[in-house]
């Protein structure tokens, strides 16, 4: 599975190679500013890219701007965002195009290596992860009119862990519960948030770009 990834930081880059290399990717260009980054998904059309939000010249939103257009020459091209900060904004915009292949991860996360690999390869493979943190911010910063309160305290859990990029296997696991209740608990959240009938991948997607912006 071939790799692009943009970092500026050199150690962290570097660790990156390593870590992703020894976990079996092959990994085409790692660069540290997004001009590089659109020029070696480029050249090198990767499986899927490692993006940190912050690049220069600003430090800013360079990296998640960098991975944005670099999906609109690519559509679907597989992107998964790391940050030092839990940034929700950054999450949901991400997200907005509602094709999935995407993921959000604190830096930390880098440390578990079987954990981050794991989530690499699900956004390489069309699904959308999310950080567990910012999650967890999520459900304490819902308004009195969101309209995720029509949710069961059940089915926001749910929809939380499907926000993680969790699988309805996973979900069913880590919740005690059949596979069946998940993949009722799941249809009553999309009737709820309306999402509009696509496939399940697209509509999974759509349901937790509803959770971010709520």
């Amino acid at each position: 599975m071939r790799v692009v990834i943009a970092e500026d930081d050199a150690l962290l880059r570097e660790g990156l190679v390593l870590l992703l290399t020894g976990e079996g990717f092959e990994v085409a260009a790692a660069v540290d500013n997004g001009t590089d980054f659109l020029a070696a998904v480029a050249a090198h059309a990767p499986d899927v890219t490692v993006v940190d939000v912050r690049l220069p010249p600003d430090f800013r939103d360079e990296g998640l701007r960098a991975a944005i257009e670099a999906r609109r020459r690519r559509p679907g091209l597989p992107v998964l965002v790391l940050s030092a900060y839990v940034e929700d904004r950054y999450a949901a915009e991400l997200l907005a195009d509602g094709k999935g292949a995407t993921g959000y991860l604190l830096k930390q996360r880098v440390g578990d290596v079987d954990e981050f690999a794991d989530a690499l390869r699900r956004v390489a493979a069309g699904g959308t992860v999310m950080d567990p943190e910012v999650v967890a911010q999520l459900l304490v910063r819902r308004r009195s009119d969101d309209p995720l309160r029509e949710l069961t305290p059940r089915e926001r859990e749910v929809l939380a862990l499907m926000a993680e990029g969790r699988s309805n296997t996973d979900i069913g696991r880590l919740l005690v519960i059949s596979e069946g209740a998940v993949n009722k608990h799941i249809r009553n959240i999309f009737a709820k948030l309306g999402p509009a009938p696509d496939d399940a991948g697209h509509r999974r997607v759509l349901a937790v770009l509803a959770y971010l912006n709520g």
